[in-house]
């Protein structure tokens, strides 16, 4: 026998075996929706999928192995991935999350502020529309500050009230997760800025911040230097 012929003639019998013995799946659709395609990068249709495993003879199922699955196809790259990749928001909804975070951050900067100063209101403004509430004024977020302090039944320049600081928690919680570091910070400096934008902090507007930072899950140590930073002209 020549040298390395025997191996050579195992995985022959190993690859002969494998084309009558082997594992089929059948898939079954049990849901479908839109989703964030890790593979393809960008939002995708989507099918939920239950396997039934069997063994297979000569390609034909014989024998039932158990259930598998449940998996996530993709319908343009046809990959399947577990079912936690729906926990990710498509890009629709993640920006629909982030521009109702910026908008409930500056409603409670403004209403903690005790006035709504122009300056501020400019500056809350300026945040809004570049979040993408393209049409939001000066006019309507006064109106929303004033609706805010009727509908809670407490003055603006208060510590941040139980209902506002759960509003904020409603708006960032689901969001903080899918933000680096750096976009979780940029938030709470949007924040900032709006408080500063009229004068030094409040003792109220440092307490809204702070319910900021800590649905953003940014530690309190790195709230206090990012509003130190805030204050600094660039």
């Amino acid at each position: 026998m020549l040298p390395g012929r025997e191996p050579n003639g195992r995985a022959a019998a190993a690859s002969g075996l494998s084309r009558l013995l082997g594992t089929r799946t059948a898939w079954t659709p049990v849901g479908d929706g839109e989703f964030f395609c890790p593979g393809c990068g960008g939002d995708r249709n989507y099918q939920r999928l239950t396997g039934q495993r069997r063994f297979s003879l000569l390609g034909v199922p014989v024998l039932p192995r158990g259930a598998t699955g449940p998996v996530v196809e993709c319908a343009a790259c046809r990959r399947h991935f577990g079912t936690d990749v729906l926990d990710h928001p498509t890009t629709t909804r993640f920006s629909a999350m982030l521009r109702d975070a910026v908008h409930t951050v500056a409603l409670a900067v403004l209403a903690a502020g005790g006035t709504c100063s122009r300056a501020a209101l400019e500056t809350a403004v300026t945040a809004v529309r570049a979040a993408g509430f393209d049409d939001c004024t000066e006019d309507q977020l006064a109106s929303l500050v004033d609706d805010l302090a009727a509908d809670t039944g407490r003055f603006t320049g208060e510590p941040c009230a139980a209902g506002l600081a759960i509003e904020l928690h409603e708006a960032l919680d689901p969001l903080a997760p899918h933000l680096a570091a750096a976009g979780r910070e940029s938030i709470l400096l949007q924040g900032a800025r709006i408080a500063l934008a009229d004068g030094p902090y409040t003792p109220a507007e440092r307490d809204a911040l702070a319910t900021v930072g800590a649905a953003l899950t940014i530690c309190s140590d790195d709230v206090t230097r990012l509003l130190t930073a805030a204050r600094t002209p660039s």
